[in-house]
């Protein structure tokens, strides 16, 4: 049972994902698809929370450290910015929900669906960065004796898969977005919806790269003991 339990938290978090990957490119697909995606995505994220109710239930409770305080803060900041991208998209929305109007709230309405969809991008990534190590445990398991070759040539796909993601994080003006210094997200129609998706699939590795990374010294630095 519990087995099964973890599996489909697994599937739920790889559906976030890829909804989170095919929600940044609006334009390169239809309006249509944008936001049954955007629904898909929301569905998931209600599930995710119900399966992790116990986490939730507990945030109250216990010490909190520099590991436990990030954790934390994470989740609540993509919540919010979650609810900020759904509800400034029902406002947008031409086809679900094109009933609902408010007049005048069109241009606020996109510029908070704009800051919280590229601020989601970031958090989620490294939400999901601080919590790779179960996947480096599962992908531990699918070989019987460990090899230092195959951590190694792991690592150097990692760096290298990183270090582009750094080239598209400037190239795609992501940081610009992110900070409202353009107002507009440009895309180029000519090179097609894959490439976009490369691009950003490298930005999201980039920052779970650096979620990992920093999840490893938030742990060295909470298992230090207090000098006195």
């Amino acid at each position: 049972m519990k087995n099964k339990r973890f599996i489909v938290k697994i599937l739920i978090d790889i559906g976030m994902t890829v909804c989170l990957l095919l929600l940044m490119p609006y334009s390169l697909l239809s309006e249509t698809a944008h936001e049954w995606i955007g629904m898909a995505m929301l569905a998931l994220f209600i599930s995710h929370h119900i399966l992790n109710r116990k986490w939730l239930t507990s945030i109250s409770k216990g010490k909190y450290n520099a590991f436990r305080v990030t954790q934390t803060v994470l989740v609540i900041i993509m919540f919010v910015l979650l609810m900020g991208s759904m509800i400034s998209g029902v406002l947008l929305s031409d086809h679900i929900f094109k009933r609902i109007e408010i007049s005048g709230a069109y241009m606020t309405a996109r510029q908070i669906h704009m800051f919280c969809a590229y601020w989601g991008l970031v958090v989620m990534s490294l939400h999901l960065g601080m919590h790779w190590n179960i996947v480096v445990v599962m992908a531990g398991r699918l070989w019987k004796n460990p090899s230092v070759i195959r951590k190694w040539v792991a690592r150097i796909v990692a760096v290298i898969t990183a270090g582009y993601g750094l080239y598209a994080f400037c190239g795609r003006q992501i940081g610009d977005y992110m900070f409202m210094r353009m107002h507009f997200v440009f895309y180029h129609y000519e090179e097609g919806v894959f490439p976009f998706l490369i691009d950003y699939l490298t930005v999201m590795i980039l920052i779970a790269f650096i979620g990992y990374y920093g999840r490893l010294l938030l742990k060295k630095i909470c298992k230090r003991k207090p000098k006195g």
